[in-house]
């Protein structure tokens, strides 16, 4: 009986041992998700997106030998809960890698926390300039840059001879960026911005801009904006009767809800987006498959964005060796790579510089490939159809 007390005490104390050995061979990518708040829709796909990079990696036998693990936390849509999030990946769960939030304005704050403690950041879900006008060695890019998002917009404006653009934005980073980009482009075309104005974050309600824009009568209407802001002014413009000849929003018409929320009112909405499922890209059509039949929907560019970084991390730790931040860090800033997402190329910023933009359009109750014609899937519908 003695005996038995005494096998099992020291059974007890090999497990206990061992226990945390195994665990700690895991190796840890930490990273903040919107769950909740403005960012929550876009926020569960790039998440979508990184677990099932998480799944494939470790199918092919994790990361230096070591299975991953994905550790996440909703940051709320929130930069300042981005911030303590970062603070605790780091210095608590002590993760071994960082692949950034969703949103230019979590990511402008999160990645001052990588900065600090010297942890190369992929951001996954951001695009303004500014992130990588800091000096920072720490942060790269995955997103063509947001004050490009419009160029091909504009560029086909200007062969339709518009000269009358009405320019709207939010009062963050990523929609400042947009609208930057906006107003250089459209100079060096000859469109008059006739119409210029700022909201603040999580407005939906436009009516007295609308009524003000209708006394410029734009040719052209674009807006900076994400999915609840682009939605809601687009079901207002059709109340307020805005008529103008092509209306384009960042981020909103390159979802799935956009069509889902505003039905035939969708139509004709021209928008950006870093991806589509229909590019012919090495292992495009596999994950747009695996991911609806996953999810029940197809999948946007936002989940092909979270995968693509996970692939990116995948390509820097493996040339690297190790986990190590300078070797990782080092390893990123030479990567040149093609992705699900794309390609991987930064400059020495950190700013992403190989892979392009591209311009959809609601079509038909589908969201559909227009610019630039080298890749679409269909000429632009021009000019927005008349309200009904």
């Amino acid at each position: 009986m003695q005996k038995s007390k005494i096998l099992l005490l020291l059974s007890l104390i090999i497990g206990c041992l061992v226990l945390p050995s195994a665990k700690a061979q895991d190796l840890l990518v930490g990273t903040s998700v919107a769950l909740t708040g403005k960012y929550a829709r876009t926020g569960q796909e790039q998440l979508h997106g990184f677990q099932m990079w998480v799944e494939d990696v470790n199918k092919r036998g994790g990361l230096l030998n070591r299975h991953v693990v994905l550790k996440y936390y909703d940051d709320e849509s929130k930069p300042e809960t981005g911030v303590k999030l970062y603070e605790k990946l780091i210095t608590d769960d002590k993760v071994d890698l960082l692949i950034g939030p969703y949103s230019s304005s979590v990511t402008m704050a999160a990645s001052a926390v990588a900065e600090k403690y010297n942890m190369p950041m992929i951001s996954a879900g951001a695009s303004a300039s500014e992130i990588w006008q800091r000096g920072f060695q720490n942060i790269f890019g995955l997103y063509t840059p947001a004050n490009t998002y419009m160029d091909q917009v504009l560029e086909f404006a200007h062969a339709q001879g518009l000269t009358r653009l009405a320019l709207i934005y939010e009062n963050t980073e990523f929609p400042r960026d947009v609208a930057s980009g906006v107003r250089a482009k459209a100079k060096t075309l000859g469109i008059n911005v006739v119409f210029e104005e700022e909201y603040g974050k999580a407005s939906t309600d436009f009516s007295s801009m609308l009524i003000k824009m209708r006394r410029k009568r734009p040719e052209l209407v674009i807006g900076g904006s994400y999915l609840p802001d682009s939605t809601a002014f687009m079901r207002q413009a059709k109340e307020y009767f805005l008529q103008a000849k092509i209306f384009a929003f960042a981020v909103g018409p390159g979802l799935p809800d956009f069509q889902t929320s505003l039905g035939s009112d969708a139509e004709g909405v021209m928008g950006n987006t870093q991806w589509e499922p229909n590019l012919q890209l090495p292992g495009v059509q596999d994950f747009a498959t695996r991911y609806k039949a996953r999810y029940g929907i197809e999948a946007a560019y936002h989940a092909a964005g979270g995968y693509g970084s996970g692939q990116v991390l995948e390509a820097a730790v493996t040339k690297a060796g190790s986990t190590d931040g300078k070797k990782v860090a080092a390893a990123l800033r030479v990567l040149d790579i093609n992705t699900t997402f794309g390609r991987f190329k930064v400059d020495a910023t950190g700013r992403q510089i190989g892979k392009p933009g591209y311009t959809i359009q609601w079509i038909n109750g589908q969201r559909v490939l227009i610019l630039p014609a080298a890749v679409a899937s269909r000429a632009p519908v021009y000019p927005f159809p008349t309200w009904r």
